[in-house]
């Protein structure tokens, strides 16, 4: 079976306008999609010549408000273009989609990942905030109790970091990537590519 490792990260509104597409292609070829909720601010940009979105130039940011109005529009995929909660204080969130990877299953934190991106991007919830974590995880139909213990053990985050660095090795630079074995596609407008390359071409 094939494993399509996806690197995004809970901030990331790119991550969120390809989020049903990714879904859909790996269940259409049958494709395993593990997520990896990876620390880019801190790990993968500062290696790979990346900014955090606060320090990029005037003309960057401009031209990334239109691109996303205007996948927003092709997609139809609801977003805010300015939440008030992104970018969110990732960590935890990104150590619970890691322990429901390990513990309950690859989909089931690709759930968490994307709900979390929904509330986000959509319905101008913090992911941080312990009682809407809580819920999202609830109603990604994960035991929140459970997990939330479990994320809180320190593994999770050595985990993240390591995968992060893991990552890098792989020449992932940015969010979302998916890799396929030795092929890697940056960003939600590379799934064309995805698919083509799940059907053989």
């Amino acid at each position: 079976m094939t494993t399509i490792d996806y690197y995004i990260s809970l901030n990331s509104p790119w991550a969120h306008l390809g989020a049903a597409r990714i879904e859909s292609l790996a269940a259409q070829h049958g494709a395993t999609l593990r997520v990896h909720p990876c620390d880019y601010r801190e790990t993968i940009f500062p290696a790979s010549g990346g900014l955090p979105l606060p320090k990029r130039s005037p003309q960057r940011q401009a031209y990334r408000m239109q691109e996303l109005r205007r996948w927003r529009d092709l997609l139809g995929t609801p977003i805010m273009l300015a939440p008030q909660h992104a970018p969110f204080d990732e960590p935890f969130a990104a150590h619970c989609v890691i322990a429901a990877r390990e513990t309950v299953g690859n989909a089931a934190a690709v759930t968490l990942a994307h709900r979390i991106l929904r509330a986000l991007w959509e319905e101008e919830a913090n992911p941080a905030d312990p009682a809407t974590l809580t819920r999202l995880i609830t109603e990604s139909g994960i035991d929140a109790p459970a997990l939330l213990a479990t994320a809180a053990e320190p593994q999770w985050a050595a985990m993240r970091i390591a995968e992060s660095q893991a990552a890098l090795a792989r020449g992932v630079f940015g969010a979302p990537s998916y890799v396929i074995g030795d092929e890697i596609f940056w960003g939600q407008d590379r799934l064309d590519f995805v698919a083509r390359h799940l059907a053989g071409g």
